[in-house]
């Protein structure tokens, strides 16, 4: 393997590994045994969901315990701001603006975690354990000051974890922190899967159910996530060496899911933001809206659906870009075959873009939401719905993806220093 392809794995296991470790590091002033003992009684709402996301973090209440949401959702807003206001996109395309444009985002993350921290330090007054005992061990007043300071620095150490491992190490750094803190909760819950049957709540049967669900589950995400539409390309100027006359075909590649594993993650953080700043009123009709916000009912899912498929186009505008590939190929003496170059091409190329991103945006709504019927049904743990499963395998399949493209890379510039 090549020694800086090594480097790289070693320095995303080394970054995902102090991410794990900063999840056994709980918030001053709590009893863990009593959010411990309340995320048991909990798993199955809207606070097993979030754990899922967190890694665990959540139910030992650790310092991360907010994850990196906090920023994906102030990236968010920045995108959709980027969209709405063109001066603010045009920041996002220039080198310097570039950095202005982060650092917005991460004043947001900032804003966006303490009013979190609050709204669960809040909700955390009135928690006590089976015995009696508070969750808070300090003075309410100083114990929101701490744990504010305490999960914001989690927050921001975990932003910068992500930004390490995009710039130094091997995929997204955002993703992985999520695909990591799912795959590590995984083991527990096969475990609980298996004393659900060991006790007689679930039968053997719906555990064959289970795995035929997860399999078939896994094999549609593969599948879809490796087909593309492929657009045939004539060079008028690239032609073969033995024969001058003869064009040379190529293609341009167009994915069915143009947004990859970013729409799940967006309508995740959009739907945990209002249930966590929620949890902390004991108003009547904000615990009812509350209640409606939990992940085992209907309405929960039917906006996971409907948020999957608006940021499934939202995103898929974003990173297919018509017009810069119709020019490219303008300067390039390519062009589509029976279709003009310039702004007839980059019509064509929007219009299959846009019937992929329907089939794209269905798959992903279908597949965040589907496995749930399974969750409502047999009663397994939250790692097993849809919108886990389809974090889990893309974000392998992307990383994957990276490293074949540095294996390659490797061997073009060994080629090139030997003169081939």
């Amino acid at each position: 393997m090549n020694k800086d392809l090594l480097n790289k794995i070693l320095i995303t296991f080394g970054f995902l590994l102090v991410y794990r470790v900063l999840a056994y590091v709980p918030t001053p002033g709590v009893d863990t045994m009593v959010i411990k003992e309340f995320f048991d009684s909990n798993s199955s709402n809207a606070l097993g969901l979030f754990n899922m996301f967190s890694g665990n973090a959540v139910e030992r209440l650790s310092i991360i315990s907010l994850g990196i949401m906090p920023y994906i959702t102030a990236s968010i807003i920045m995108e959709l701001l980027a969209a709405t206001f063109p001066e603010l996109g045009k920041l996002k395309k220039e080198r310097d603006g570039m950095t202005k444009y982060m650092q917005i985002i991460r004043y947001m993350t900032i804003g966006i975690t303490l009013v979190q921290a609050v709204g669960v330090a809040m909700g955390l007054q009135s928690l006590t354990g089976k015995d009696g005992r508070s969750a808070i061990m300090l003075d309410m007043d100083l114990f929101i000051a701490v744990s504010a300071i305490s999960m914001l620095t989690g927050t921001m150490i975990l932003m910068w974890i992500g930004e390490q491992i995009t710039q130094k190490g091997i995929g997204n750094g955002t993703s992985l922190i999520i695909f990591a803190g799912i795959v590590s909760a995984i083991p527990s819950a096969i475990g609980g899967t298996f004393e659900l049957v060991n006790t007689g709540e679930m039968n053997f049967l719906q555990l064959i159910l289970v795995l035929a669900v997860i399999i078939i589950t896994i094999g549609v995400i593969i599948y879809v996530e490796l087909a593309e539409r492929r657009v045939p390309v004539s060079y008028s100027r690239k032609v073969m060496m033995e024969n001058q006359n003869k064009r040379v075909m190529n293609y341009i590649p167009i994915k069915i899911n143009l947004s990859g594993v970013i729409p799940p993650i967006f309508a995740s953080a959009i739907l945990m933001f209002p249930i966590t700043i929620l949890q902390a009123s004991t108003n009547e009709y904000v615990m009812s809206f509350n209640d409606l916000l939990n992940p085992s009912g209907y309405f929960f899912n039917v906006l996971t659906f409907f948020f999957v498929v608006f940021f499934s186009y939202f995103y898929a505008s974003i990173v297919f870009n018509s017009k810069d590939i119709s020019e490219n190929l303008k300067r390039q003496g390519g062009f589509i075959p029976g279709v003009r170059p310039g702004a007839h091409t980059a019509e064509f190329l929007n219009e299959i873009a846009s019937r992929l991103t329907f089939t794209g945006a269905l798959y992903l709504g279908l597949i965040s939401t589907i496995p749930w019927v399974l969750v409502k049904s047999v009663g397994v743990p939250f790692y097993f719905g849809g919108t886990a499963v389809l974090i889990i395998v893309q974000v392998a399949l992307d990383t994957m993806r990276k490293i074949e493209a540095q294996i390659y890379m490797s061997k073009y510039e060994t080629l090139s220093a030997v003169g081939l």
